[in-house]
């Protein structure tokens, strides 16, 4: 990207500070009134802890269910693009393959920009997410019928990141409106859920995978996720007065370049496992597993860690030390160097994810949250659709199950040194985020009148 553009979107970031500032003046003028007394609406009454710990739970099962499901399409990559494939024309193709879950994950959060604007304009928020949670499990059942590829784009990819979208950001919108001090704890709680999530069903689908196939793992999977959304969808019962009462919107580079950066290791992990390190599928799914486990742990640790530090100090910091494990442990790896990147990576990387909504409210203010949220997932939507198949025409078509033996020497070699390209390409893209995330920290102390080390 030129100069030119990056001045662009920190001259719009900067408009829109200003005009979250004058907005949120205004809002407090106009609540205020004559009396010089606010005005008591039950609307805008603190809720019980009891049903914040009801919404923190639904939450986190939530991110179970979607990030989950997302953290571990490597398996799914690994499956289509194998020997074993029931996908005509899938076979070694990692590009073609990867573009389904960057699909599905890319809407999931770009979906954002028209779910928002419904969370906003219905008051019964439930059927929102019900529907996603219907349309979503819809896309993988439809899945499980497919045998081409454009069947798995139209099925895993489109409906399920539709659906999957619809039945996020409900909970993800209007959860941080609920909290003040604990903000940044209970929204690594929620979002630690995606961890556990990876942690169980990686070796769970793994599982159905070998032992009933890739049809009826699909299905399961499917039915076992929509009645499971049910009883999530129905803890939603009215939008809080402050989340309901959003306006403006802003662009984030870094929130598109740590997007593409990120997905990278979490779709291609179980594959560089098997096709360079000789694992089998099996130790390949396990690997994932203890991925997406050390993440869901690090996303409540940095949570608490940001409400003592400084939410932004926290998610600048986790950022900039994921792009430099991959650099420093992904690239060229043994199997010894992998692990280490496994377990370091896992607990970096979290931390974004963790603090992006709970960042977005200390900045632009609880009643801008909603708006702001939505057009950064957007944008991170957006990067994630690119991240993941340019890594797959990086590595280009190659043999799954590589082993050193004789004339395939040669072979491993090269598609070792073309997953080297894939780690640069996946280390630059995390650090210009962090870059761009560090900026953003500079704005905000500068446009709020002086620096504060907790920030």
């Amino acid at each position: 990207m030129n100069a030119s553009n990056g001045g662009g979107d920190v001259l719009t970031l900067r408009t829109f500070h200003s005009h979250a500032s004058q907005q949120r003046d205004r809002n407090v003028e106009s609540a205020v009134g004559s009396s010089g007394e606010p005005p008591q609406s039950p609307e805008l009454s603190e809720p019980s802890q009891t049903y914040q710990c009801l919404l923190v739970f639904a939450g986190f099962m939530m991110t179970f269910h979607v990030i989950g499901i997302n953290s571990i399409y490597g398996l799914f990559q690994e499956f289509y693009t194998s020997s074993e494939t029931n996908v005509k024309g899938a076979e070694g193709q990692d590009a073609l393959v990867s573009l389904v879950g960057t699909i599905g994950s890319g809407l999931t959060w770009s979906g954002s920009i028209f779910v928002n604007p419904m969370i906003g304009r219905f008051d019964n928020v439930k059927l929102i997410s019900l529907a996603g949670a219907f349309i979503m499990s819809l896309g993988i059942f439809l899945a499980s019928f497919s045998t081409q590829l454009w069947q798995l784009y139209l099925t895993q990819g489109l409906l399920y990141g539709i659906g999957s979208s619809m039945y996020y950001f409900p909970l993800m919108s209007l959860t941080p409106a609920y909290f003040d001090r604990n903000r940044g704890a209970a929204m690594g709680i929620v979002l630690a859920g995606s961890g556990v999530g990876g942690l169980v069903l990686s070796p769970v689908f793994h599982l159905l995978l070998t032992r009933l196939g890739i049809q009826w793992a699909l299905r399961i999977l499917a039915v076992w996720n929509f009645l499971l959304g049910i009883p999530i969808s129905c803890v939603l019962t009215k939008k809080h007065g402050a989340a309901a009462n959003a306006a403006g919107r802003t662009r984030s580079l870094g929130a598109l370049l740590q997007a593409a950066g990120n997905m990278v290791p979490v779709y291609f992990l179980t594959t560089y496992s098997v096709s360079v390190l000789s694992y089998s599928s099996s130790t390949g799914s396990l690997l994932l597993a203890v991925n997406t486990a050390v993440n869901s742990a690090a996303r409540i640790g940095m949570g608490v860690l940001a409400d003592r530090v400084g939410r932004q100090n926290t998610m600048i910091l986790s950022v900039i030390f994921s792009g430099i494990a991959v650099f420093a442990l992904w690239y060229d790896s043994d199997r010894a160097r992998f692990l280490a990147f496994i377990v370091f990576y896992g607990i970096l990387a979290g931390g974004y994810n963790a603090l992006l909504p709970t960042t977005i409210t200390e900045v632009y203010g609880v009643q801008n949250y909603s708006s702001v949220n939505g057009f950064i997932y957007f944008v991170r939507g957006l990067g994630a659709l690119f991240g993941a198949p340019i890594a797959g025409l990086i590595l280009g078509s190659h043999q799954r199950g590589t082993r050193v033996n004789g004339s395939t020497i040669a072979n491993l070699h090269v598609l070792k040194k073309r997953y080297n390209e894939v780690a640069v390409f996946d280390g630059a893209l995390i650090l210009a985020a962090g870059v761009c995330v560090a900026y953003v920290r500079w704005l905000d102390a500068r446009d709020k009148g002086g620096w504060s080390w907790k920030a």
